[in-house]
């Protein structure tokens, strides 16, 4: 299918664009009221994530209602550590739960590597979408980098330092390491379906890559993450490590498209780092939308010149607060679109 609007790919691959491209991380959400109207006739936000039809029609909102150059599919990371194994709860205004974590090498060995087939509730989601965009934007896959997955299924939860799980890199690097694998295989089993499905493009999310010395993110996250980026290159993937300034020019180096740039970032300092033959991706801190709508324009446009006009894909630095204003994120995307240098 030919897409009407392929900015975004274009970009991706380091081809001319006529204006920079732009989505949004967590625009598919509780931003909008039209997500909020859906998620009220389900059961909680797994049953959202679960059901092809409802994950398919909030996929696409943000396209209809903000404008966005794409759509990605409406998920969740932990759904691969579920696969595997080790069920997940979304608590309300908690957060992910485990109620069984890994703590030993025995229970690595009761974990499986997952294939597409086990998530197929995603899969099926991703073709139904496809389907009903109808060639307008690029459908956006994901996955969260192993070592966040690996943080989760030592963790049990979200947490501000990851202790439990740095203790376990610390006291058991070898079942770390064999755990990571496994998160690791199943991870391109699961991008591979995506892109079967008709996914466009991927993105990879390392949320906890902060918490991490640059010493242990390059041997417990950044080898993983290249081993995904070698077996996963049939679209373009962005790779987005928040917190991760000490990795930019690691970074550089995989066989990725784009790289993801959180608001901490310098761009110009970014762009040394990493080199000239990645695009960027972001970084606008999101609670700029509380601001005004001139601030809002304004800021925008700066970002959009620190970048320049190619090799850029318009974002935020991390995603969408849900208390944020549809019409604020809407004046940021529209600066965006109406911007020509």
């Amino acid at each position: 299918m030919t897409l009407k609007n392929d900015l975004i790919l274009r970009a991706a691959r380091g081809e001319k664009v006529e204006r920079t491209p732009v989505w949004l991380m967590r625009q598919a959400g509780r931003v909008l009221p039209e997500y909020r109207e859906v998620r009220a006739k389900m059961g909680g936000f797994k049953e959202l994530v679960e059901t092809p039809e409802f994950a398919c029609e909030v996929s696409i909102q943000p396209v209809d209602v903000l404008g966005v150059d794409a759509a990605i599919i409406f998920s969740d990371i932990l759904v691969i550590p579920e696969a595997m194994g080790l069920p997940y709860q979304m608590i309300e205004a908690k957060g992910p739960w485990f109620e069984k974590t890994i703590k030993t090498a025995a229970d690595i060995s009761q974990i499986k590597t997952a294939s597409a087939d086990d998530l197929h509730y995603v899969i099926d989601a991703i073709k139904l979408t496809k389907k009903e965009l109808n060639g307008r934007v690029p459908l956006i896959g994901f996955a969260g980098a192993p070592w966040t997955i690996f943080a989760y299924m030592i963790e049990g939860s979200g947490s501000k330092t990851f202790s439990r799980a740095k203790k376990f890199l610390y006291t058991q690097p070898d079942a770390a390491h064999q755990l990571l694998q496994k998160i690791t295989d199943s991870t391109i089993n699961y991008l591979k379906g995506q892109i079967a499905a008709g996914a466009d493009m991927l993105q990879l999310f390392d949320s906890w890559a902060g918490v991490l010395s640059p010493e242990q993110y390059n041997e417990f996250a950044l080898k993983y993450i290249s081993q995904i980026c070698d077996a996963v290159s049939e679209v373009p993937m962005t790779v987005f490590a928040k917190d991760a300034q000490f990795a930019r020019r690691g970074m550089g180096k995989l066989n990725c498209s784009a790289i993801g740039l959180d608001w901490t970032m310098d761009i110009a300092e970014s762009r040394e780092m990493i080199g000239s033959s990645k695009t960027l991706q972001g970084n606008m801190d999101p609670c700029l939308l509380y601001s005004d709508y001139g601030t809002i324009k304004k800021e925008t446009i700066k970002m959009l010149k620190a970048f320049g006009p190619q090799r850029h894909i318009a974002n935020l630095g991390h995603g969408l607060y849900p208390d944020i204003e549809k019409d604020k994120a809407k004046c940021f995307v529209d600066t965006i679109k109406e911007f020509r240098f």
